[in-house]
């Protein structure tokens, strides 16, 4: 009996196997490097450009004359390689890749250490560096150590105001910044059938601050209908009983509204405990929290009320936006007095758009809160999406009401 890494990846935990590559994908940041290192390779022709992929999300729209010649000769490369290009304002590559491009039992490999995001549907994904990158481009395959599996076992079904994001950093807190290192995690139990995808895409999103290799569900009922919505067709996975190194068991019922304090994702503490806390900023959206179930959310917490702080929403995609637009959820965010910027990283990397000032504290719905991240001498506090906007209402760190 397998784990899902062991099904999809074809061989026993700590076996090395060489795989082809479904999807291969970077952005505009490590796009430009894997296209120098090709160069440096000498390789002329990829064989299989239709497996790759180039989203520009880091920094959208280019913010200096440097960056927008490096984003230029890019669009040149992807076209004259045949390699699908979304550009900028397109949204981040994650939720991007999200949206009918990737299927179970696939292998997913990104130029980005979040590709584990893309877990959610049962594909064994996770990110390279971009020399790597540049050799799966030009092979179409890779090589892997089978990991090992940590199964977090998700009983009961959230409730109050606690979301997929508090069990994403209270999966953190448990097993530290360092506690699973090369390994997968494996999200199931009878809890994990009352997780939407989005929320599935946040959990797994967050298992590389675990130092884990990838995070994954189990494709059931939820990913077969999501896809469906798409026009793909998918068939369910049902876990075995197999052997994992070791399991964690998280009760949703028992889950609080929490907080990352700075420096260290592991670091965590109720929501509760920070109340009052001084905010110079809130920051909701990136690849952790930008989808629209997140936007929705926050729009029904401000919704005929106004941000006591500036507050910068950020869509995860195009279609993020265009459904928050269709349904009125964009109306109610910025009639609540928030401002709202083009679909992609946004100021979660610290190269634009919401970078923090010398000692500006920001509650960010990101993923890292490491230090001067979003821009020197800031300090950065992570939690869910309705924490957020309670505290953009209260102006400094607040505890969500059950909505």
């Amino acid at each position: 009996m397998s784990t899902l890494s062991e099904r999809v990846l074809g061989a026993p935990a700590g076996a090395y196997v060489d795989r082809e590559v479904d999807i291969a994908f970077a952005h505009d940041g490590t796009g430009v490097l894997t296209q120098a290192a090709l160069r440096e390779m000498g390789v002329e022709r990829l064989p299989h450009p239709e497996r790759l992929r180039l989203v520009f999300d880091h920094i959208v729209p280019a913010n200096t004359g440097t960056t927008a010649t490096l984003q230029a000769e890019l669009r040149g490369y992807a076209k004259g390689s045949g390699i699908a290009l979304s550009d900028a304002g397109s949204g981040v590559c994650h939720q991007v890749m999200s949206e009918g491009v990737v299927r179970p039992g696939t292998v997913v490999v990104g130029a980005d250490s979040h590709t584990c995001t893309l877990g959610a549907f049962g594909a064994f994904a996770t990110g390279v560096g971009a020399t790597d990158m540049a050799a799966i481009w030009a092979s179409g395959a890779t090589w892997f150590r089978v990991p090992e599996t940590i199964a977090v076992h998700l009983s009961g079904r959230l409730s109050g105001a606690a979301e997929p994001k508090d069990v994403a950093l209270a999966c953190v807190a448990r097993l530290g910044m360092e506690g699973a290192t090369y390994r997968a995690l494996e999200f199931a139990g009878e809890g994990a059938a009352g997780i939407s995808m989005d929320g599935r895409l946040t959990l797994c999103n967050m298992a590389v601050e675990t130092g884990a290799k990838t995070g994954l569900f189990y494709a059931d009922a939820v990913t077969v209908r999501y896809l469906a919505s798409y026009g793909l067709a998918a068939s369910p996975q049902a876990p075995e009983d197999c052997r994992c190194e070791r399991t964690l068991d998280i009760d949703l019922a028992d889950v609080v509204p929490l907080v990352a304090v700075p420096h260290r994702v592991d670091t965590v503490r109720e929501a509760e405990d920070l109340a009052g806390t001084h905010l110079d900023q809130v920051f909701v959206g990136t690849c952790t929290n930008g989808r629209y179930e997140d936007l929705a959310r926050f729009a029904r917490i401000v919704r005929g009320r106004k941000v006591a702080v500036r507050t910068l929403v950020v869509p995860a995609s195009r279609a993020v936006l265009s459904r928050a637009i269709a349904t009125g959820v964009l109306a109610d965010i910025v009639d609540a007095g928030c401002m709202v910027a083009t679909p992609g990283c946004g100021p979660c990397l610290g190269a634009h758009a919401g970078v923090l000032g010398e000692g500006e504290v920001c509650l960010s719905t990101a993923n890292r809160n490491f230090k001067n991240r979003m821009g020197v001498g800031g300090e950065i506090y992570l939690s869910s999406v309705a924490t957020a906007a309670a505290s953009a209402i209260a102006g400094e760190i607040a505890v969500p009401e059950a909505v």
